[in-house]
């Protein structure tokens, strides 16, 4: 491709971003604009990275290269780093750049989904119709310890015999929920496969337990401890495990870039889904702490609260900043 074509092809791209720039600009000096838009203008700025990589490569002219530079230098200074902290910025990384970059990766979204709800489903029919299967996931004694803690007769559900406080198992759920979800995202480092194995491995251990207890006749008691709180902590799972494919999909394919500058732009592009997620899980646990566990309350009012978290977070990543993609 000759560069003029090239410049034809990204020129307006270039001169939006430009124009958002230069708002932006105007209003941190005070003399009015508009500010800049946080979705649009990051999807800008990475594609611009993409074309000074590749004008560089291509040894284009001295004055593309540069004008490329300038803009992306002036883009990552105003995204990344004079909102990096604060009320706005966390404002609009909530509004804003959490549901789009979902919507944006909804590929990845998919799969991971995927890999995680299937072994979900398969391991859990196989465990109830063979409940000895659970002995090739734990052990005789943590089976006998999820029967303990998923009694109706339990003081709490889902409490383990270590904790004796729902404060103590609040911090466990937070170590533990951002472990595995650390797992599902760093694994993407190993060309995906990492993250793959952690989200097969995460929906088979929650199949058989899931397959397990219902074949005790304990379902009643599990379903009405998970049902609200999996609506942040297991879409929170799958979003880790989508970011991690989106690092593992550009170091496998990473086009006309460098393996390098791919796995760059793939992590700026993902951190805004590892944000999103750890608030998610951390919302979790406080759920899972102190509501799930409740024996007091009936399931039926649990079944309804859950029904308006799982519609809350549908309705979020579905609808939450369409006006600024």
């Amino acid at each position: 491709m000759t560069p003029l074509r090239f410049e034809q092809m990204y020129q307006d791209e270039w001169a939006e971003l430009e124009a958002l720039l230069d708002a932006a600009r105007r209003r941190t000096a005070g003399v009015g604009g508009t500010s800049i838009s946080g979705a649009r203008a990051a999807s800008l700025y990475r594609r611009a990275c993409e074309h000074l990589a590749l004008a560089r490569a291509r040894a284009y002219p001295a004055y593309m290269v540069d004008r490329l530079e300038r803009m992306t230098a002036t883009a990552h200074q105003l995204i990344y780093h004079r909102r990096e902290f604060g009320f706005a910025r966390l404002r609009d990384l909530i509004a804003f750049d959490f549901p789009s970059a979902v919507r944006r990766h909804n590929r990845y979204v998919a799969a991971a989904a995927a890999l995680f709800v299937v072994p979900t489903i398969v391991i859990a029919l196989l465990v109830h119709a063979r409940p000895e299967l659970i002995l090739s996931v734990v052990s005789p004694e943590t089976a006998s310890e999820f029967e303990q803690m998923y009694s109706p007769t339990a003081h709490s559900i889902g409490r383990m015999r270590t904790a004796s406080t729902d404060w103590m198992m609040f911090g466990f759920y937070i170590r533990n929920n951002i472990s595995v979800a650390f797992q599902c995202f760093a694994g993407g480092l190993f060309l995906g496969l990492g993250s793959i194995f952690f989200l097969a491995a995460n929906g088979a251990f929650a199949g058989a337990l899931a397959g397990y207890l219902i074949e005790r006749g304990l379902s009643s008691t599990f379903f009405s401890f998970i049902a609200t709180h999996s609506a942040f902590e297991l879409t929170a799972i799958v979003l880790a495990g989508a970011a991690g494919l989106r690092i593992g999909h550009s170091l496998l394919a990473p086009g006309n870039l460098t393996r390098l500058h791919a796995l760059v732009l793939a992590s700026r592009d993902a951190v805004v889904l590892v944000y999103g997620v750890i608030a998610m899980l951390l919302v979790a646990a406080g759920i899972e702490a102190f509501w799930s566990s409740a024996n007091w309350l009936p399931p039926l009012v649990k079944y309804g609260v859950a029904s308006l978290c799982w519609a809350a977070v549908f309705g979020y990543f579905i609808f939450q900043g369409r006006r600024e993609d």
